[in-house]
């Protein structure tokens, strides 16, 4: 080895030193770094985003499975129903939500059982499942652009309504129906489940009675709906349509991380009361494609029932249309039946968005968290992620852009455009 001069020696010494000054100067901290770890450190804004739900969080089973019911009021089901029955036929459509809704309760079933006895939501989940540190992350970031994209298309529905109903323009809708769920979604599963529990009723009560109604007092609308063959003609089961429309179903697969969200606060292992944590569980777990599916249905048979009031195809699957002549089946009142369109509309679209709100918000913590070793806090990402639904709203609204106009267009007499029915 070769002997270390003086001078090497002394150099050595003084950068020693210097370095030792380096590390005990002050550091400059700042400000909205400070204001963003008081974020994260606030489990009301925070609600452990990133890591299992604390026991002491993890309350009432009724609560929690009122909150997890909420988001199904999603309008977006009916959409598809009705799409799904003008392209494929009554026959396809059933068979389609049938089997989705079996494949979806299985997979959903363990989903929902490890994600409340462990209290973990998605990330955490399929980290532990041996998804592994890439496989998260990158689930994470699948499931944070369901959420988003989802948020897109129902707030184009509500945007569609707002405008009807309150005459502002329709960029105003947009900036409402983002602006209006921060406020709630920003403090938590607290306040959310405060909001979904209060507009259950109305929800319910507006889901259910209009449809049981007509299919009650007009029972020939049931007879039109199974025997609706849709644009193909399909008179029976056809399998190309049929995995065409099951396809379509599996859209909604990441669904059940939603449900998961508000599932990690069902009370611990150790003090549950049996019968209602399982209720609660399944109801709102994997049983979320029961009304899931009930509202696919009722899509499929509103939009027959539209046809045959002479609404074009291209019009009839918009939820807005259906519901107000649902409404007006019903009622028997334009007026009334436009209030209370615009009413149901508001409450479902509400309890979705809040939803998908706050669900980005945690699947986007957990993503940049992974890519950028650091969190700036939970409402960071919640204003991101209805950012990205804005940014999002030209192409999602597309799919929706005829929905004012073909309300105020006047339709032709009914009768003139009926249902294909099978011979």
């Amino acid at each position: 080895m070769s002997r270390l001069t003086y001078p090497a020696v002394m150099h050595l010494w003084r950068f020693c030193i210097k370095l030792s000054r380096m590390s005990s100067a002050p550091q400059r901290i700042v400000r909205e770094r400070r204001q963003y770890n008081q974020w994260v450190a606030s489990q009301t804004l925070e609600d452990y985003a990133l890591r299992y739900t604390a026991s002491s969080a993890r309350k009432s089973s009724f609560r929690v499975g009122n909150t997890a019911l909420g988001p199904i009021a999603f309008l977006a089901c009916e959409a598809i129903g009705a799409a799904m029955t003008i392209s494929y036929g009554f026959p396809n459509t059933l068979w389609a939500i049938v089997v989705f809704s079996i494949l979806m309760f299985a997979i959903g079933l363990p989903i929902a059982y490890y994600a409340a006895k462990y209290g973990v939501d998605i990330d955490l989940l399929t980290r532990g499942a041996g998804f592994g540190y890439l496989g998260s992350t990158v689930t994470s970031l699948i499931y944070a652009s369901f959420t988003f994209l989802l948020f897109s298309v129902e707030a184009s529905i509500l945007s569609v309504a707002l405008q009807l109903l309150l005459g502002i323009p329709l960029a105003a809708a947009h900036l409402l129906s983002a602006l209006v769920v921060i406020p709630i979604a920003i403090f938590g599963v607290s306040l959310i489940s405060r909001v979904q529990i209060a507009t259950q009723p109305v929800w319910i009560s507006l889901q259910f009675l209009p449809i049981l109604y007509i299919a009650f007092k007009h029972p020939t609308t049931i007879s039109d709906w199974t025997h609706y063959a849709g644009a193909g003609g399909a008179a029976s089961v056809n399998l190309p349509m049929l995995g065409a429309a099951s396809s379509i179903l599996l859209s909604l697969l990441p669904q059940i991380g939603e449900q998961v969200d508000y599932l990690r606060f069902l009370p611990a292992a150790e003090r549950r009361s049996s019968s209602a944590w399982w209720t609660a569980l399944i109801a709102t777990g994997p049983g979320w494609v029961l009304v899931g599916g009930f509202k696919l249905l009722a899509g499929s048979f509103l939009v027959v029932l539209a046809l045959n009031h002479g609404v074009a195809s291209e019009d009839a699957s918009q939820p807005m249309r259906m519901y107000v002549i649902a409404f007006q089946e019903a009622l028997g009142s334009p007026t009334a039946a436009l209030v209370l369109t615009g009413l149901f509309i508001i409450v479902c679209q509400l309890k979705i968005n809040v939803t998908n709100a706050y669900a980005g918000s945690i699947a986007w913590s957990n993503f940049f968290s992974r890519l950028t070793h650091s969190h700036p806090g939970r409402v960071v990402w919640l204003v991101f992620n209805v950012l990205l639904a804005c940014c999002s709203w030209r192409s999602a609204f597309s799919m929706r852009s005829t929905a004012f106009s073909a309300f105020m267009r006047i339709s032709p007499p009914a009768g003139s455009v009926r249902s294909r029915r099978i011979s």
